[in-house]
């Protein structure tokens, strides 16, 4: 699970040039916007990350102009994005543990106080993007596909050391995933299974290019039990369109064979077999921290546009073959998101 709030040190404090009353607090691999004088170095907070959905309480009235939302599925609370104040980006918030009651020495650094304090990931309605009938929760081989970003875990540069690795675009619209098992063939989207009811635009895109068809001839050729297909719907009326595109084109970013995600190598196999397009591929290379040795770097190699001209999301990174992290308790792997891209479309 992701730590949406968690208790970590505050390494460093930098002034702001031409601000009196705020100044930029650095924690993990983010930078935060804070009141002068709140926090010195080495100190503990609470510190919580961009997407992050906070409850309506008194601590946090003072996000209510900037950040109160109220939807059908999460309700009234605070929603974190990226903003920006005197020229600096402030990616999530930091708060003194003493706000919240919490007593320092009943903590440790890393604890995971998400669940406590009522914190919940910013979601948006899947049927408003791509509509579809859900029939029920994700299957057991279809897995969420959020990436750990590289600013709450710094430490996961280091982890590619030695590391054959490729650099894939992250392509802006909405998860979606495919897959067949011994209960059948199924089409979701990032949290929930849909059903061929004529009110799905994924499954008419599924139908149209007769993958399920594609998926089944393919199993029964290689032996294949079990097949996972998981990549990014983008069209017209999905996040704005950002890559101005024609007509929807899915993406696939990962592929799980028999239960196991597969290599680069691989993974373009299976996509030439079945006829799918791969999120594009920008860079392969060995040892990533020769390279790209801190958060600023990847974020630099993060920037840039779509072929058609808007700006890119960012990028993933992953070994070209699987190793699991106990890190983050997952395959290694993690996304870069273009901070330019953040400040513009953050919603």
């Amino acid at each position: 699970m992701r730590k949406l709030a968690s208790i970590q040190r505050v390494w460093n404090i930098e002034p702001i040039e031409g601000a009196d009353r705020i100044e930029l607090a650095h924690v993990l691999g983010w930078q935060c916007v804070v009141n002068k004088g709140q926090f010195k170095p080495m100190d503990l907070a609470i510190y919580f990350e961009i997407d992050s959905f906070l409850p309506v309480r008194p601590e946090f009235e003072f996000l209510r102009a900037s950040s109160y939302r109220n939807t059908n599925i999460m309700g009234e609370g605070f929603r974190l994005k990226t903003m920006k104040f005197k020229g600096q980006i402030s990616q999530g918030l930091l708060l003194p543990i003493s706000l919240l009651g919490v007593v320092t020495g009943e903590v440790e650094l890393g604890t995971d106080v998400t669940e406590a304090l009522g914190v919940k990931k910013w979601e948006i309605e899947e049927k408003a993007t791509t509509g579809g009938t859900v029939i029920g929760t994700l299957p057991a081989d279809v897995p969420h596909t959020d990436e750990t970003r590289v600013q709450a875990e710094p430490e996961l540069i280091g982890d590619f050391a030695g590391l054959e690795y490729y650099i894939s675009t992250k392509m802006d619209g909405s998860s979606h995933s495919i897959s067949l098992d011994e209960n059948g063939f199924h089409v979701t989207g990032h949290n929930y299974e849909y059903k061929d009811d004529g009110k799905s635009a994924f499954y008419e895109l599924v139908k149209k290019n007769d993958l399920e068809s594609k998926i089944r001839d393919f199993c029964a050729k290689t032996g294949v039990t079990m097949l996972t297909i998981q990549g990014e719907l983008c069209a017209p009326g999905i996040q704005s369109n950002r890559l101005k595109l024609a007509r929807p084109e899915w993406y696939v970013f990962t592929v799980r064979e028999n239960g196991k995600r597969v290599g680069l190598s691989r993974m373009q196999e299976i996509c030439d077999a079945i006829d799918l397009q791969m999120v594009p591929i920008e860079e392969v290379g060995k040892n990533l921290p020769s390279k790209y040795p801190s958060v600023e770097s990847l974020l630099e190699r993060a920037d840039g546009n779509y072929p058609n001209g808007g700006k890119k999301e960012g990028i993933v990174i992953r070994p070209t073959e699987p190793v699991f992290s106990e890190r983050i308790s997952a395959s290694l792997s993690m996304k870069v998101v273009n901070n330019k891209y953040l400040l513009k479309n953050e919603g």
